[in-house]
């Protein structure tokens, strides 16, 4: 009998690199307080690689309790500048001076992924990219916005990567899949392991 694979996301993104991938999933909301958990993560002093951990968790464990027959996948990324942590900017000005104070800087963007069977986490994993950004003009900065619009308003970084966002950067050591929010080659191997892909 074939496990149903659920994606505890409504990211179009992370639903996209799956699809695109070859796998076949349901995807669910999972339903869960991401800024209360952060809250609580940053007064117990949690890193912010334990943190993306913590996250992808969380949204797996409360699909699998839903879904407890599935194997659920839960992600998430965090952005870190030293210990800073960034949340996705909640508007256009929040944006741009979340871009201003990462300009110029090399910052780590944590990518986080755990699969949950039957309400019990059965495997984690979190990839890492460190990824500079170029000191670039206000004036890049506002035709970025321009351009870009609210879209970017889905991202941790204020940036994708996808898209006109590779202009922001100078250098990055890490892979796109990491980049985009699922180290998309791990999960593949685990998948393979646990018999749900063919190997």
């Amino acid at each position: 009998m074939t496990i149903p694979v659920i994606l505890a996301s409504t990211s179009p993104f992370r639903r996209h690199l799956l699809e695109q991938a070859g796998l076949r999933f349901t995807a669910m909301a999972p339903d869960i307080d991401e800024r209360e958990i952060e809250g609580r993560a940053e007064h117990q002093h949690v890193s912010p690689e334990e943190l993306s951990h913590v996250l992808a968790r969380e949204k797996a464990l409360a699909v699998s309790r839903k879904a407890p027959d599935g194997l659920v996948i839960g992600g998430d990324q965090v952005l870190a500048l030293g210990e800073r942590i960034y949340h996705k900017p909640k508007d256009l000005t929040s944006a741009r001076g979340q871009l201003l104070s990462l300009r110029g800087q090399t910052h780590v963007l944590y990518s986080a992924l755990a699969l949950a069977k039957q309400g019990e986490i059965i495997w984690r994993h979190v990839s890492r990219a460190e990824m500079t950004m170029r000191m670039f003009s206000k004036i890049f900065l506002d035709d970025y916005l321009d351009r870009v619009g609210e879209s970017i308003l889905k991202s941790v970084g204020g940036y994708q990567i996808e898209s006109l966002g590779v202009q922001l950067f100078s250098d990055i050591v890490g892979d796109y899949f990491t980049i985009v929010g699922v180290p998309l080659l791990p999960l593949m191997e685990k998948l393979r392991e646990l018999d749900i892909v063919h190997a």
